[in-house]
């Protein structure tokens, strides 16, 4: 079952060495009396050709407990993309570790590309964020592309037509805050991933294939970032067209000890 909505509230070969996984498991019972579990799940790869991508990201622990996933997509190609989605996402991992709202990271972000670049250096940004001191997961966005929502059997697609940072220092983000809960899945991605397939007149159903992948027993985040990832690049025939970047967190009910595990699989190719 599937429904779309636009929300306005929610405002040759890629070198082995450009794949990026990394997985996050966070687990916290202290106050609940039932144990659950956060993953957090990325996969990447650059465009076909490219010596560097032009995705960005990276993960912080928020000082009031919790986690962020920070994702700029530059909207250039290369090195010149990759300095520009740098240097975002450092500026709002350092705001949110010095306590900034995400919201308010993200304008700051804005305005110091802006400053920067005078409006020519447009950048994607999506904030994902695990705030354990409110019990809530919230999605700070300046990013067209859709995002889904799953629990259960339901998967949600939800978009807004906001603008990239940068182009002006009246730019805000579109904010969704959502109440942590047992079967909650949210999948963003950056806009390679959705256009897969269109230089072939094939268009990527996103949707179809996450209630798919729900239908297993229990999916891991990473199960579902690589498969969404891999789907992709098929489309593109084995040659993505433009840097690609998904990111899934899954909460799920789960004994655990309060541990925590964080893993990352970087391939290297040498000459």
């Amino acid at each position: 079952m599937r429904s779309g909505k636009n929300a306005t509230s929610l405002k040759a070969r890629t070198p082995a060495v450009n794949w990026y996984n990394t997985s996050m498991k966070s687990s916290y019972a202290a106050d609940w009396k039932k144990s659950y579990e956060i993953q957090i799940a990325i996969s990447k790869i650059t465009q076909f050709e490219s010596e560097e991508s032009g995705d960005t990201l990276e993960m912080i622990e928020r000082p009031s407990g919790g986690v962020s996933v920070i994702v700029a997509d530059a909207m250039t190609t290369g090195w010149q993309a990759k300095a520009i989605s740098a240097s975002v996402v450092r500026k709002v991992m350092v705001s949110i570790a010095e306590g900034v709202r995400d919201g308010a990271s993200a304008r700051s972000a804005s305005d110091k590309l802006y400053t920067d670049f005078s409006g020519k250096a447009p950048c994607y940004l999506d904030i994902l964020s695990v705030d354990l001191q409110s019990s809530t997961i919230v999605l700070s966005r300046n990013n067209p592309t859709p995002i889904f929502i799953s629990r259960g059997e339901h998967t949600e697609c939800i978009s807004s037509p906001n603008n990239p940072i940068g182009l002006s220092r009246s730019i805000k983000p579109d904010i969704m805050e959502l109440s942590l809960e047992t079967g909650l899945t949210i999948i963003l991605y950056t806009d390679g991933i959705f256009h897969a397939g269109r230089a072939f007149g094939i268009d990527n159903d996103i949707c179809t294939l996450i209630e798919s992948l729900m239908e297993e027993q229990s999916p891991t985040a990473q199960m579902i970032a690589d498969n969404l990832l891999e789907n992709a690049i098929t489309l593109d025939q084995g040659q993505p067209h433009d840097d690609m970047s998904v990111v899934v967190l899954r909460v799920i009910q789960k004994e655990n000890r309060n541990i925590r595990r964080l893993s990352l699989n970087l391939p290297l190719s040498f000459s």
